[in-house]
């Protein structure tokens, strides 16, 4: 069974930025997540790592001998439109699809790569039903390059118990997969450390006036808020607790991670605090890169390394498998540990990372950095 790949006429995302464009594809991946939407940044986060990983890889020889063409899909964070991408990516003859991005996408996306044969590492997906529901089905062709929510929660809920002892926290989330797990996750591990919260709350995604959930905060003089959730409501809500005088901080997670919450909350982002790994720009071993990305004009902020991290991967598997089948590119992946952007990185049997660390970043005057 071969898996070189060739265009039918379908229309791709150039995969060599830089040199002479290809006349026909040899070997199809992609990547997926919300190209469009109110999480678009991220989208494009996860677009420029695969455009520049496939450009760099193309430019050491490829996989096998064969060039890469990058095929993008466009989820908008929303689940069924998450199935319809994956087999629109599975009739392309995507063999890796570095992706998505919500796990509320992952998850359905999931099950028709696992049918279609296609190997999948998200970049930013934490929900830990992502790898543990496949593995519990047996699946092994499903990874991570980002940490869990058990751990992000165990590292907040801690936190928040220690730093906030004998004060008033709540717990508000979106309701998505991702928000209300990590919310929960948070919780469990806070309360589980002596304190509980004052108020556990759900809004909607897509919400835009949180005058009445602020009106209430307020009046249980709560002290901080955790949001499980993505940066536009985050962004919302903030804005609106500062205006209504409510000066609790707000505490979140990894959807935190791009400069755009701090230009939807202007000066309410201040700081706002989230979890996340390590800042991987800063890394010895993402430097190049980096830079290759800023002459570009392109900070690779959020997910962007996560991603390159994640097709470099799999190219360097699939070339010592000398195959793209997903199964045996998935058991040299387990196999060893891997010189990536984000570092040295190794997978355990349910395709997670075996290390990851999380830190609080934070925001000041539209930016954020790594607390210390």
């Amino acid at each position: 069974m071969t898996f070189t790949r060739r265009l039918a006429g379908a229309v791709f995302t150039a995969a060599l930025l830089g040199g002479s464009a290809l006349a026909q594809a040899e070997i199809v991946i992609a990547s997926a997540g919300p190209m469009t939407g109110p999480y678009a940044a991220f989208g494009e986060q996860l677009r420029r790592g695969a455009e520049q990983a496939v450009k760099d890889i193309n430019a050491a020889g490829g996989v096998n001998g064969e060039q890469l063409t990058l095929a993008i899909g466009d989820d908008a964070c929303d689940p069924k439109q998450a199935v319809a991408v994956a087999n629109d990516l599975a009739g392309q003859g995507a063999v890796f699809v570095a992706g998505h991005f919500c796990s509320g996408s992952s998850i359905p996306a999931g099950d028709v790569y696992a049918e279609e044969g296609i190997l999948q590492i998200s970049p930013a997906s934490t929900n830990p039903a992502f790898t543990e529901d496949p593995a519990a089905n047996g699946i092994t062709t499903v990874f991570r390059t980002c940490g869990r929510d058990d751990q992000q929660g165990d590292f907040a809920g801690k936190w928040l118990a220690e730093n906030y002892k004998g004060k008033n926290v709540a717990i508000v989330h979106d309701k998505s997969t991702y928000g209300k797990g990590l919310a929960d996750l948070t919780m469990q591990n806070m309360n589980a450390a002596g304190l509980k919260e004052v108020a556990y709350e759900a809004i909607t995604a897509g919400e835009k006036d949180f005058s009445s959930l602020i009106t209430k905060l307020k009046s249980l003089g709560v002290n901080a808020i955790y949001f499980g959730g993505y940066h536009t409501e985050a962004a919302l809500m903030a804005r609106q607790a500062k205006e209504q005088g409510l000066n609790a901080p707000l505490l979140s997670g990894d959807a935190l991670n791009t400069v755009e919450y701090a230009q939807l909350a202007g000066p309410a982002a201040d700081g706002t605090r989230f979890t996340n790994a390590a800042e991987a720009r800063n890394l010895p071993t993402a430097q190049a890169v980096v830079a290759e990305f800023k002459a570009g004009g392109y900070d690779p902020e959020g997910y962007t390394l996560s991603t390159y991290a994640a097709v470099q991967v799999w190219a360097a598997a699939a070339n010592e498998a000398k195959t793209t089948e997903a199964a045996k590119v998935a058991e040299v992946i387990r196999s060893k540990r891997w010189d990536t952007v984000i570092g040295n990185i190794g997978f355990d049997e349910k395709g997670d990372l075996t290390e990851n660390t999380y830190v609080w970043f934070e925001y000041q005057d539209g930016n954020y950095a790594q607390v210390q």
